[in-house]
């Protein structure tokens, strides 16, 4: 496999390296057609998660980002090369050591190093559902998943040649740094009530801030969410195109696993 540049690997052939509890990749066929016509443009994703819609699309440039420091620290040791060599196995025991190892560097403020990034590949392909969950004290709380057989990869090096022309950044939307042409894809905490994918809560005010944001972009927006009278009322009074799907069905905080409907929301 060439790793040298986006451009040179199909969109597609890489997958998704982590679980993501709310992942786009059933989404990418809807959302090609909107992407080529600028798809020489900078790819912005201010909540990026799994990073199954970049990977999916593959865009030359991108600027991704999201609230959880940790999981932007695992994509920035992947674009360096990450090569894990802690114990992964699917073991409840080794589960719950390594997740004690990993909130220890949490508190000790190491949480940007290669052995947190490695820690926390491991606890995401074993915990339960794929969940990213953080108590209030910010402290990682995912119970063991009890899968019956887990692959885990070591070696992330293929990704790294994809990643060089991608840029990665852990903080609010509202800190980003975007040119005026970019292609805006915002795909934020489904408007339910479990938001808790990092230390801060997405609530009904980050909604309508977010809302807010986008329109006052220049450049092509697309926004992905559930389909929530609020969410569509928002949307429409702020001038966006409303498409709706229907979702696959979804991981919720519960396990439960239900259809939803969703809307695409475009401008520009």
């Amino acid at each position: 496999m060439n790793t040298g540049s986006a451009e040179k690997i199909k969109p597609g052939v890489l997958k998704p390296p982590l679980k993501w509890a709310g992942g786009k990749r059933w989404l990418v066929p809807h959302l090609l057609p909107l992407w080529n016509n600028y798809s020489r443009r900078r790819l912005v994703e201010p909540f990026c998660g799994g990073l199954a819609v970049a990977l999916g699309i593959m865009p030359a440039e991108a600027l991704l980002s999201d609230l959880n420091e940790h999981l932007i620290n695992f994509f920035n040791r992947v674009k360096e090369g990450l090569v894990i060599d802690i114990s992964m196995e699917n073991d409840e025991k080794l589960y719950y050591t390594q997740r004690t190892k990993f909130n220890q560097l949490l508190k000790d403020g190491r949480q940007n190093t290669a052995e947190a990034a490695g820690l926390f590949y491991y606890l995401n392909r074993t915990g339960y559902n794929g969940l990213c969950r953080f108590n209030r004290k910010g402290l990682f709380n995912v119970p063991f998943g009890s899968y019956k057989k887990i692959t885990y990869r070591r070696d992330f090096r293929p990704y790294s040649g994809v990643f060089k022309s991608w840029c990665f950044q852990a903080g609010d939307f509202e800190n980003l740094d975007i040119e005026k042409t970019a292609f805006i894809y915002a795909d934020p905490p489904y408007d339910v009530e479990f938001t808790q994918y990092s230390e801060k809560a997405f609530n009904w005010e980050d909604q309508v801030r977010l809302a807010h944001w986008l329109h006052g972009h220049r450049g092509p927006v697309v926004l992905s969410n559930q389909a929530t009278g609020r969410i569509i009322d928002l949307y429409k009074s702020l001038d966006f195109k409303i498409h709706y799907l229907q979702g696959p069905r979804r991981i919720s905080c519960t396990g439960e696993r239900t259809p939803a409907n969703e809307i695409l929301a475009l401008r520009g």
